[in-house]
């Protein structure tokens, strides 16, 4: 009986350093793989070379394909679910009369502000969630990862416009949402088309990004008795 205690209290314990910097060098393998070559191009045996660990602790640590594939997914969905919907609860403690484009920065200045600072990841990350979007059969995925926490931003929009119909909202807004995912991942065909001599950062479009959605949504949604315009 004791031992099988002490088993338990062992299968409990919080992983260890090394098991934590194991896991982050996996997942970190397994989102640039997924993100450029596709989860059906990436395999196991690939992610754990380019982790430098040995193929059996990718199963150890995250099982299948499937599940290794949700997890990097989730790692940086929960950290972006906080940052946005703290953003949102600032946006309603600071301003008396919340509006569209108020609304749409608190969704995407978060994660465009961690795509120009925090390193490649998060870049790589974009090209994940716009994989996920592509493809009905991670649908399961996004109603975990990411729907949650649109849904939040969804129905605030949808209270600026309460005649509108919620299909019509819902896509006005996934329009802007691949509109951020298209800066983050082929900015480079904005300079390309405009034959520019420069590369526009993130920081230089996201303002812009932000205004075209705005506008755009408001467009669509527009009735005349809707209660809040996007630019009061």
């Amino acid at each position: 009986m004791i031992k099988k205690i002490s088993q338990e209290k062992q299968r409990q314990r919080a992983p260890s350093k090394s098991s934590l910097e194991t896991r982050q060098k996996i997942l970190d393998a397994a989102e640039h793989l997924f993100a450029f070559r596709s989860y059906d191009a990436a395999s196991i045996r690939d992610i754990a070379q380019k982790a430098g660990v040995k193929l059996g602790l990718v199963n150890h640590h995250f099982g299948t394909k499937e599940d290794l594939f949700f997890k990097t997914v989730e790692r940086r969905a929960d950290e972006l679910a906080r940052l946005r919907l703290d953003a949102l609860e600032q946006l309603k403690a600071s301003e008396q009369v919340i509006t569209l484009k108020g609304i749409l920065e608190s969704f995407f200045y978060p994660y465009l502000d961690k795509a120009e600072n925090s390193g490649h990841g998060w870049l790589a990350y974009a090209r994940l969630v716009a994989m996920i979007s592509a493809e009905e059969r991670w649908s399961a995925i996004s109603q975990a990862c990411f729907d949650p926490t649109a849904k939040v931003f969804l129905s605030e929009i949808a209270k600026l416009y309460p005649t509108a119909d919620l299909r019509k909202v819902s896509a006005t807004f996934v329009f802007s949402i691949s509109s951020q995912i298209a800066l983050c991942t082929s900015a480079w065909r904005v300079d390309a088309m405009a034959e520019a001599d420069h590369t526009s950062g993130i920081a230089e479009m996201k303002t812009l990004l932000v205004a075209y959605a705005t506008a755009g949504i408001h467009s669509a949604l527009s009735q005349q008795d809707a209660t809040i315009y996007a630019n009061a």
